[in-house]
């Protein structure tokens, strides 16, 4: 993780946790005066989105911790984790929420506001819609799940805070109390948002596929290089944000020596990394296009190959004519619940079809969109 990036998680958390203390002073000072219980569980949540901040601060810290013999790859995955307890907090927020507005309404307590009260809570709703927009702006720049989940929870905090200022202007104009039900219903908005945040929290932690944009534009770098006819078997293992670490097959002209070979895949791998931070290893397919019986035979097996409709993709292919044998990889779509079945299908038939020659086909799976 650079440390320009953790500057800024922890400056924008700083700025959270001063700002919802404020806050918290605030709403509890007007929900004492008023005897609001949804002005008072406002302040709590907005109490526990300092401590959301707090965390935040924690796992960028513990995230940049460097690499040890029992964590070679670094602790950048420590964010995924803070998001992850983020969303628990604005989880527990919502049903807190939920809980307290159900007891509001079922004990019919009537608070008692002022104009006072409505002009501060007015104050509270924009600075919250602020600070939520800001976390998510600098969530989104940094690529932080941690940031952009503490904006998520402040703009609902933004929209509890609205509800109970409708509540305030209901109360004081036609004398009914509905702040119990708009806490409610924002409680469960704020429980859905929490499912959200944790749902893409633990999607990050269990590894999720490169993007399609990515991994075109890693592919494209690749195939820049005048000797490279083709990049494919590209993964990348993220191991932070902003720390990957993957592979990539390129093909290269079989008549091509260790000697050319060896710079060519140093310079893929600095430019790589140069420019998307990702350690790459390189690997090698040879191809030999130069002749006319190859190619023939390339030509027919791939159309005979791709005929299948879950075969994504045929590559890697290279025919030796002294010994006689064939050897490709294909890239079977994640809906085939038979990969192996289809794989020996294509070998059988082919096998049939060129009996003079041994076929090793290796079965690759799409791990980029």
């Amino acid at each position: 993780m650079s440390n320009n990036r953790s500057k800024v998680i922890v400056r924008t958390s700083v700025i959270g946790i001063l700002t919802n203390l404020g806050l918290v002073t605030l709403k509890a000072f007007v929900g004492i005066i008023a005897g609001s219980i949804a002005i008072i569980m406002d302040a709590v949540n907005n109490l526990s989105d300092a401590l959301s901040s707090v965390i935040t601060i924690v796992g960028t810290k513990l995230s940049q911790k460097k690499p040890d013999a029992k964590h070679p790859y670094g602790h950048g995955r420590v964010e995924y984790i803070t998001s992850l307890i983020i969303s628990v907090i604005i989880l527990i927020a919502g049903v807190t929420a939920i809980v307290e507005s159900v007891i509001s309404i079922i004990e019919q307590k009537a608070p008692s506001f002022d104009i006072i009260s409505l002009i501060l809570i007015a104050v509270a709703v924009l600075v919250k819609i602020g600070l939520g927009l800001y976390f998510r702006h600098v969530g989104k720049k940094v690529n932080s799940e941690a940031l952009k989940g503490s904006g998520i929870d402040a703009l609902f905090d933004a929209l509890l805070s609205l509800g109970t200022l409708v509540a305030i202007v209901v109360s004081l104009v036609w004398k009914v109390n509905i702040e119990g039900y708009i806490g409610v219903i924002i409680g469960l908005f704020m429980i859905k948002s929490g499912i959200d945040v944790l749902r893409q929290s633990l999607s990050s932690i269990i590894g999720e596929r490169t993007s399609k944009e990515t991994s075109e534009a890693i592919k494209h770098l690749v195939c820049e290089n005048p000797e490279v006819k083709g990049a494919y078997d590209l993964i990348v293992n993220n191991y932070g944000p902003d720390r990957g670490i993957g592979s990539i097959h390129i093909e290269v002209d079989d008549k091509m020596t260790a000697k050319e070979i060896h710079p060519l895949t140093r310079k893929i791998a600095f430019e790589v990394y140069e420019k998307f931070g990702i350690i790459m290893t390189i690997g090698i397919y040879a191809s030999n296009n130069s002749d006319p019986l190859i190619n023939k035979i390339r030509a027919d097996i791939q159309q005979e190959v791709l005929a299948h409709p879950t075969i994504k993709q045929i590559h890697g292919f290279y025919c030796d004519q002294e010994i006689k044998s064939i050897t490709f990889d294909v890239i079977v779509d994640f809906k085939d619940k038979d990969a192996p079945k289809l794989i020996k299908e294509i070998h059988d038939d082919l096998q049939a079809k060129y009996p003079d020659y041994q076929f090793s086909i290796v079965e690759d799976k799409d791990f980029t969109d």
